[in-house]
């Protein structure tokens, strides 16, 4: 093997510690020895380790993306040292000979080798980005459980309000459940607090909200569920403040992605956040859609293929690319949705999605590096691209239904 790098050090971290090996040339020529050493992991024990390493003059750091214990390491010395972060499976030691100072000893080796590939890491303000994005969608996703226990928590009462309004968060529903936490037990009065299309279902609403052994438990405990919804509410509604503020330096990016049908202003700054926004980390759009998940995987044998399922990718970002194509598929007027439509006919609906996925983070991937805005090619795009083979198919059509066609060319 074709050595890289001469002097090469490996990490192995955990929560309190970190094996540290370092690997250099012998005494003899085209021999190394390699030399193990333990060091804490508070910052000033990391800020020692940096100048010990400058000293052996590594040109190269490997770590292993451990939880989150590297990101102290990795923070610290990335503006200091060549330091590189690599995917734990790619680097797995051979088995049976696993141990914290072997697998340091395994990274230092196979970075003087260059047989590991970089994780990509986001500079400090998109990090920033995604810390806000991430945690934008797990509130949401907190905000959805406390519906969910909500509307349990009514069932057990008999209270059966979600059977007949379809948001529970509803400005009639809130107010419904707001008097019930007030003390108001009286299904008709209740039922008089339901505003619009809703007002016409006072008979159902009478009957759902008739409970005899509601009491003041049960009022304790919804107001306790509404109370979390509305700090829910509150989160997410700074974290929106927040992130437009971070998003100025990035705001021309984001305009340039929601021209894309289906892609709104969240899903644009979660593009943003996850990829980073500069295009040059991904040489071509494929090697992104790989990293992504978001296109088939290769498993061959022996000629065979086993699988072409999805390989696991970046979840945050497809799921809001995932948010966008289920949005796509109600835009009537685009060619994403002629796509979607024109897939899903022949391969199902969850290929077509995933298709439709691919194809807007193609196109972001092409308008961040050119600057450019979406330029629909029109529901019609694949009728112009093969005249004849949509002719056919429309005379098909009719011929199945009993009809003899007759074409006569339109005058120019």
């Amino acid at each position: 093997m074709d050595l890289i790098h001469e002097r090469a050090a490996g990490m192995d971290i955990s929560k309190r510690d970190v094996k540290v090996a370092v690997r250099v040339p012998g005494k003899r020529s085209g021999t190394f020895s390699t030399r193990v050493s333990t060091w804490g992991s508070t910052v000033a024990q990391i800020t020692e380790l940096i100048v010990f390493l400058q000293q052996q003059a590594v040109t190269t750091v490997v770590m292993e993306a451990t939880g989150d214990y590297w990101k102290p390491f990795y923070y610290l010395m990335e503006e200091q040292l060549p330091v590189m972060l690599v995917n734990a499976k790619q680097a797995r030691n051979i088995p049976g000979r696993k141990t914290d100072v072997s697998d340091a000893a395994w990274l230092a080796q196979l970075g003087a080798h260059g047989l590991l590939r970089a994780s990509f890491v986001p500079p400090a303000p998109i990090r920033e980005l995604r810390d806000l994005t991430r945690a934008r969608r797990q509130a949401a996703t907190d905000r959805t459980r406390i519906v969910q226990r909500l509307e349990k928590f009514l069932e057990s009462t008999g209270i059966k309000l979600s059977s007949v309004v379809s948001d529970l968060t509803g400005v009639s529903s809130r107010a419904m459940l707001n008097a019930l936490v007030a003390g108001e037990r009286d299904p008709q009065v209740l039922a008089s607090y339901a505003k619009g299309s809703l007002s016409t279902k006072t008979r159902q609403l009478v009957e759902a909200l008739r409970a005899s052994r509601f009491n003041d438990h049960h009022a304790f405990m919804i107001g306790e569920l509404l109370t979390q919804l509305d700090a829910a509410d509150a989160l997410q509604d700074r974290l929106d403040e927040r992130i437009q503020q971070v998003m100025s330096p990035f705001r021309a990016a984001c305009d340039a992605l929601t021209t894309i049908p289906g892609v709104s202003d969240k899903v644009a700054q979660v593009i943003l956040a996850e990829t980073g926004g500069d295009m040059t980390v991904f040489p071509t759009p494929e090697q992104l859609a790989s990293w992504a998940g978001i296109c088939p995987g290769s498993n061959e044998s022996a000629g065979r293929v086993k699988s072409t399922h999805t390989r696991p990718g970046n979840r945050y970002l497809k799921g809001a690319l995932g948010t966008a194509a289920m949005s796509v598929v109600h835009v009537n007027h685009s060619y994403l949705a002629a796509k979607y439509r024109r897939i899903a006919a022949r391969r199902g609906r969850m290929r077509a999605l995933v298709a439709i996925e691919h194809t807007i983070l193609v196109a972001c991937w092409s308008m961040l590096n050119t600057g450019e805005t979406w330029h629909d090619l029109g529901t019609d795009y694949y009728s112009h691209m093969n005249p004849d083979k949509t002719k056919n198919n429309a005379l098909r059509k009719l011929r199945n239904l009993g009809y003899t066609v007759t074409l006569t060319p339109a005058a120019a």
